[in-house]
């Protein structure tokens, strides 16, 4: 079994090396060259091509393992260019924009569920799947396009954070509701759980600076990497256990290390890491989509993939003129908003232990069709984000004119 496992692990990382060469070659972001080679060399269709198997990649245990440290360290830096001090003195603005971010697009969720006739059960899962965006993908995204130092991260940056605590709660209500053991007691005492957890992280991270300089002080770069590993994914661990996204928990461990004197280090030891966990997050998306499911939700998945688009820019720019930014850079905040990914995923797994044809069928058959198509016009409308602020913002300006008339 395990040289079976060690062949696979090595055919998924040259399919990546090959995937991002292609991206190179054509000057096009690796993420959906990394999701779409998932899919060719997956369990599911297409299985094989003039009779050679394409079914190269079975057995995810290591996969999934690596792609969730994917999750993890993409989150630690994104947390490494921001301080506790920054995000609490924005923490208005993010409360503001967090919640126009859940009304529009939790809100859509909520349309399309009643639309297209689902229960009021099956609605709330389509809901969160649908307002959730990725923060592995959009993390991504802005350090592969130098987004990071720009002002329109600052609201992605909150709006994200503020999801990612959101959702804690939401699963936790939502499995109190969904599963006949949960009570509404439990949820609670998880939602507490959760917040401890993560306000145990943020003292560390505000006051601690002094203590983590200490600790990872050392001249050995193999130990440095070491010491960062090995406690960004014990945090994220514990993190899980305590019902908190280990996404929010890695977030919070790398605004602890912004304030210290390890950055540049971290950059430099610790990115490679970082970029090969990531890939595999992304491969891991084409390996679990099944394209065939995908025209027995069709209708679904065009409507839900057409308002997200539109919620997610609507929202973002709200939030952007929230923080003062122009027109440009705001839209720039919807463009960036538009991912989704693991988080989708996660709901879409938790619905199919609730039983019935929608739960263990018809919704995570959606759910990976569209977080397929979502992660990817999500980093093209990022990466070319330039040519598409020049044509909407002049439009949107004569719009506005048309109506003051």
């Amino acid at each position: 079994m395990a040289d079976v496992l060690l062949v696979e692990v090595g055919i998924a990382l040259t399919a990546i090396a090959v995937a991002g060469a292609v991206a190179n070659r054509i000057s096009l972001s690796v993420i959906p060259p990394y999701i779409v080679v998932g899919i060719l060399i997956g369990p599911h269709e297409p299985t094989s091509i003039g009779g050679i198997s394409l079914q190269l990649v079975q057995n995810r245990e290591v996969i999934d393992l690596l792609s969730e440290l994917g999750i993890v360290f993409l989150l630690f830096f994104l947390g490494l260019e921001f301080s506790i001090d920054q995000l609490l003195g924005a923490r208005t603005e993010i409360g503001k924009i967090g919640l126009v971010d859940f009304a529009v697009n939790f809100g859509l969720g909520l349309a399309l569920g009643v639309l297209f006739g689902w229960s009021p059960l099956e609605t709330l899962f389509l809901a969160g799947i649908i307002y959730i965006s990725s923060s592995a993908v959009i993390t991504k995204s802005l350090l592969e396009n130098g987004w990071i130092a720009n002002p329109e991260s600052g609201p992605i940056l909150g709006t994200l954070v503020f999801e990612d605590i959101l959702i804690a709660i939401y699963l936790a209500v939502l499995s109190a509701v969904a599963f006949g053991g949960g009570s509404i007691t439990s949820a609670i005492v998880s939602i507490g759980t959760a917040f401890g957890f993560l306000a145990v992280l943020t003292a560390v991270a505000w006051y601690g600076t002094g203590v983590v300089e200490r600790l990872f002080s050392t001249e050995s770069d193999e130990q440095f990497l070491l010491r960062i590993l090995g406690v960004t994914v014990l945090i994220a661990g514990f993190a899980l256990v305590s019902g908190v996204s280990e996404a929010v928990a890695a977030f919070f461990v790398g605004t602890a290390f912004s304030q210290t004197g390890h950055v540049e280090r971290i950059e430099r030891v610790v990115s490679p890491a970082r970029d090969l966990f990531a890939a595999v997050f992304f491969l891991s998306i084409g390996l679990t989509t099944d394209v065939t499911l995908l025209r027995d939700v069709l209708g679904l998945l065009l409507a839900a993939i057409a308002l997200s688009v539109l919620g997610k820019i609507l929202s973002g720019v709200v939030s952007g003129r929230t923080y003062g930014l122009s027109p440009t850079r705001s839209l720039r905040v919807g463009l960036g908003m538009v991912p989704r990914g693991e988080f989708s995923l996660i709901i879409a797994t938790l619905a199919g232990g609730v039983g019935g044809v929608a739960f263990q069928s018809v919704l995570p058959a959606f759910t990976v069709g569209y977080v397929l198509f979502m992660s990817i016009i999500g980093t093209v409308l990022i990466q070319h984000a330039d040519r598409v602020t020049g044509a909407l913002v002049p439009l949107v300006a004569r719009l506005s004119k048309g109506a003051d008339t």
